[in-house]
């Protein structure tokens, strides 16, 4: 019996080191974590952990991240998080919170809560067993009882109100709850259904912030309607962009950068910013050649028009042969050198805001 309490205090000398080194080298900095919620763009494997067709951890999937490994994240490498923490010096890659085997310096510099098809509208998780937003507010809450237990009550509350906290969704919720299912058109005219997606995803910010998030990067939707998915699906025969689409990711983003405009005047010590994704990508698929792009109305996966998820995968569609001329690495999804270009162009854009 007087084994057990000699072996415990053995693993706390141990482990007690890592975990004290870790504490400074978060301490040293001014953001010391990143912590993401929200879809596919942002998560790393989350999915990999529950049971959903929206999965990608095998090849070609991760063809170009380290070690050629297929992680999980919805790119053929690298994805926004990662290359966000990554230029503001916290860490080279976000772990997903799920199936993870996460340490301390994991935990103390921030994790991913996001789940590929997950979306402000409920019925958006529930449509492909995604992990709901309100469901990665509860990951969150875990999360933090283990942040405590690692640096203490203290230190956890300094991370978690100095952290900065990065939210990616809202495009599946448009391009797939409302435009391709019928069940919210149903309910909701498209006006409508902005509106309700708007006042979601504002009360997800504000659930945030009572949970002491401070520092928080909300992001709009890209163009939708020029995802060679959607191209596919309400294009036509020459596959030409959605405008339908496109306009109502306009409008929302409008509206969504409004609320969160008023929340930064109504929550105090609150510092949020809304991400235009929108801009940055139209630029890239409106002057491809400026940045050696050839491809953009197709993904590099297979034939480019239908394949994502489960249907990119090594035997029935392999990848074209020289991706770094592709926009889009499947049909919803852009590569990880699209993502980089992007990624670039935000932080030029919000960098002050970001730190």
């Amino acid at each position: 019996m007087g084994m057990i309490p000699s072996f415990a205090r053995l693993c706390v000398l141990i482990l007690l080191p890592h975990v004290l080194q870790a504490q400074a080298r978060s301490s040293n900095r001014t953001t010391p974590a990143l912590i993401v919620f929200g879809d596919s763009v942002v998560d790393p494997g989350n999915n990999n952990a529950i049971v959903t067709t929206v999965k990608c951890n095998f090849p070609p999937y991760g063809k170009d991240f380290i070690n050629h490994k297929a992680t999980g994240r919805f790119s053929n490498g690298k994805i926004p998080s990662d290359m966000i923490a990554s230029r503001l010096g916290i860490k080279q890659l976000v772990p997903a919170y799920l199936g993870t085997e996460l340490d301390a310096e994991d935990l103390l510099t921030g994790v991913s809560f996001a789940s590929g098809g997950s979306g402000y509208d409920p019925l958006t998780s529930e449509l492909v067993q995604a992990i709901p937003m309100s469901e990665q507010l509860n990951m969150f809450k875990e999360y933090m009882k283990k942040l405590e237990e690692i640096a203490g009550e203290r230190r956890a509350r300094d991370i978690i109100s100095r952290s900065l906290y990065l939210v990616i969704t809202g495009t599946d919720d448009l391009a797939n709850t409302y435009f391709t299912t019928p069940f919210r058109r149903v309910e909701y005219d498209l006006p409508s259904y902005i509106k309700f997606v708007v006042a979601t995803a504002t009360s997800f910010v504000q659930e945030l912030y009572n949970l002491g998030a401070r520092r928080m990067s909300v992001s709009g939707i890209s163009p939708i309607g020029c995802l060679p998915s959607q191209r596919t699906l309400a294009g036509g025969i020459e596959r030409e962009c959605a405008d339908l689409y496109n306009q109502a990711a306009v409008i929302y983003n409008s509206e969504l950068s409004k609320e969160l405009q008023r929340l930064n005047h109504t929550l105090p010590g609150s510092r949020i910013v809304f991400i235009d994704m929108y801009t940055s990508l139209l630029d890239l698929m409106q002057r491809p050649e400026a940045y050696g792009f050839k491809e953009i109305a197709r993904g590099c996966c297979g034939t480019g028009i239908f394949e994502v998820t489960l249907t990119c995968n090594s035997f029935t569609a392999p990848p074209c042969e020289d991706v770094s001329k592709y926009l889009f690495w499947d049909t919803y999804h852009p590569t990880e050198r699209a993502y980089n270009i992007i990624i670039k162009k935000i932080l030029r854009q919000y960098r002050s805001s970001l730190n």
